[in-house]
């Protein structure tokens, strides 16, 4: 709790002891109306002021010019009955001060998880000079410097780990609970935390471009875009108040001068003036005013706490209307990581023939090759290794050990002469040939995420209606995974212009209202993210592309925080819509008892507080995702 906050807290204390003194019968009039003045004036001066300060910049219909005139009329009707019974005017302004405090401390609960992702901005980097490590500022450290990192420091810049290795805290940044292990060649980020090891880390982007300072931006930055409910409401407010305002006023004049001048009965000024005010009260926006903000607040608060990053309210709450989920195949529902996963109708051992694989490809740089030399898991000895010629779009054939390797696809062996054997597995196949006979063929595939199939049926449980797949790989291995996973539509060989033709069809058939959200890798699917109603980029820790492109950002690259994602977005719009239900219909329904002088003030006070507290703890469930 803060000072401000603390001593909103003791004016409150105070207020409701003089209150109480004030409702002790034994008082004489003119001490009742003292206490009462006391207690209004602690508890109400700051409102008096910004009813003052907001009329003379023009921002007259606010709360606080609705509680200045409510309460001034109350102490009017008192003082004209010489009661100098103040209570209704000090209950007022007291509960009125009790719902912003609740507001405060809902907003200060929502801004923890802000101010936990805030936590990760590094304060300094130790950069060695002259022998010694110095602490400098992150913004003052050149790309390509060597900085070092020592247990339980922040990681401050993106960059290569080039000496030590250690365990990396990366749950700031992608929310995961399990540390990653780090070593020589390893890409850390900015913002993780170094648990154990001491670490010397190449720096490869400047403070301003790094991954902790993209995510700050973005997040700070999520508030300046609002939703249509939020648009709505700020609408609806400057509306709504000067029309009951004239309502009150019309209320309060209007009754008396009929009854005066057209039934020939007392006006009753008095009786019509409390229910004008009582009126006044009651019609006070504040609940849906603070509350709806607050709901999304919350659920943008939430979701980084997850390590799904939002970039706006409006991008939440589009995308609790996703109808339709297209997904990017390689990076997005597979790991985009080649490996062998089988040697079939091989005529010599396998290890030989990975061995002669290997070696023939070593001087090879496409992914195929670096799939198998992975696998050999061994550094070739190039010495072996005599003439090679890659042949483009078919594979390589090399001399080793004086041994004719010819390693590639199936035009490969066409051309070579060589009959091969067809593999029924789905992936991509390297047949071999040694001398010119046949050798057998070597399986490499991408494998699906692990949370990948889950991930899909949580979306469709989540009210998503149709899953779409689009990617460039072959149909075979497209359909195969799409199958497996339990894809609705597969498109596959699409060139990113063709998916983005494919998304604009998808969005000519979609029902009013629904929306559709497409998730990609961020960097090579930037046109089609930009497109979708929401863009979403799994995996991006350190993709600028992906930060740039992207509507909203998954940390890690668990499918299932997707699912968690669309979770989140209904939460929080389902919390709205319950607020702006139950705020409006106690409204009309105490304005209606109010102004048929059914309601008194205090009534009012729950209609305008009671409500406003209500709807806030409401909107502070929007925080507790962690179990959706």
């Amino acid at each position: 709790m803060n000072k401000k906050q603390k001593r909103m807290l003791i004016r409150i204390g105070v207020s409701a002891a003089l209150f109480a003194v004030g409702l002790l019968p034994p008082l004489p009039v003119w001490a009742k109306a003292a206490v009462f003045a006391a207690a209004y004036l602690i508890i109400g001066y700051d409102v008096l002021l910004k009813a003052v300060r907001g009329a003379g910049n023009g921002r007259l219909l606010d709360e606080n010019f609705l509680m200045a005139v409510a309460t001034f009329g109350a102490i009017a009707i008192a003082i004209a009955e010489k009661s100098g019974n103040f209570s209704e005017a000090v209950a007022v302004m007291l509960f009125y001060q009790i719902g912003e405090f609740f507001q405060s401390y809902a907003v200060r609960k929502s801004r923890k998880n802000i101010a936990a992702l805030m936590d990760i901005r590094p304060d300094s980097a130790n950069v060695e000079q002259n022998g010694a490590l110095v602490k400098v500022s992150p913004d003052e450290v050149a790309v390509g410097t060597v900085i070092t990192v020592l247990p339980g420091e922040k990681v401050p810049l993106d960059g290569t780990v080039v000496e030590g290795s250690g365990t990396l805290d990366v749950s700031p940044l992608t929310g995961e609970s399990l540390p990653r292990e780090v070593a020589v060649g390893d890409a850390v980020y900015s913002g993780s935390v170094n648990q154990s090891g001491l670490l010397k880390i190449q720096t490869t982007k400047s403070f301003g471009e790094s991954t902790v300072a993209k995510i700050l931006e973005l997040v700070e930055n999520s508030g300046a875009r609002k939703s249509q409910s939020e648009a709505f409401i700020s609408r609806f407010a400057r509306v709504y108040t000067p029309v009951v305002c004239g309502g009150a006023l019309v209320l309060a004049v209007a009754p008396p001068l009929l009854r005066q001048f057209a039934l020939g009965l007392a006006p009753d000024w008095g009786d019509w003036v409390y229910r004008a005010l009582t009126f006044l009260v009651i019609s006070c926006p504040c609940a849906l005013v603070i509350s709806i903000p607050l709901s999304f607040f919350a659920g943008l608060g939430g979701a980084s706490r997850e390590g799904i990053l939002i970039k706006g309210s409006n991008y939440l709450e589009a995308l609790s209307k996703t109808k339709t989920l297209v997904f990017d195949k390689t990076g997005t529902l597979t790991k985009g990581i080649f490996e062998v996963n089988g040697i079939h109708h091989n005529t010599i051992e396998q290890a030989k023939l990975l061995e002669y694989a290997a070696l023939a490809e070593s001087s090879s740089g496409h992914p195929i090759a670096k799939s198998i030399l992975a696998a050999y898991g061994r550094e070739p000895d190039r010495s072996r290794l005599g003439a090679m010629e890659e042949r483009s779009g078919r594979g390589v054939v090399a001399v080793v050990d004086g041994v004719t390797v010819a390693a590639g696809n199936e035009r490969l062996m066409e051309e070579l002469g060589v009959p091969f054997t067809h593999c029924h597995d789905v992936g991509t196949v390297v047949h071999l040939a040694l001398n010119g006979q046949y050798a057998g063929h070597i399986l490499i595939s991408d494998t699906e995420k692990p949370h990948a199939k889950e991930a899909v049926a949580a979306l469709k449980a989540a009210g998503v209606e149709k899953t779409v797949m689009l990617t460039g790989d072959v149909r075979a291995v497209a359909e195969y995974v799409g199958n497996k996973l339990g894809i609705d539509e597969i498109h596959s060989e699409l060139l990113p212009a063709e998916k983005v033709d494919h998304v604009e069809s998808l969005l000519s058939r979609q029902a009013p209202g629904a929306k559709l959200a497409f998730v990609g890798d961020g960097i090579n699917d930037a046109p089609v993210l930009a497109r979708a109603d929401i863009g979403v980029a799994m995996g991006a820790m350190g993709s600028d592309a992906a930060i740039e492109a992207a509507d909203v950002v998954l940390m890690d690259d668990d499918p299932l925080k997707l699912a968690k994602a669309v979770k989140i977005s209904r939460k929080c719009l389902g919390i709205v819509k319950q607020n702006i239900v139950f705020a409006i219909g106690v409204k009309v329904l105490c304005l209606v008892l109010g102004a048929a002088g059914i309601a008194n003030m205090w009534l009012a006070i729950f209609a305008d507080v009671g409500v406003m507290v209500l709807a806030v703890l409401n909107a502070i469930r929007a925080l507790r995702v962690k179990k959706l």
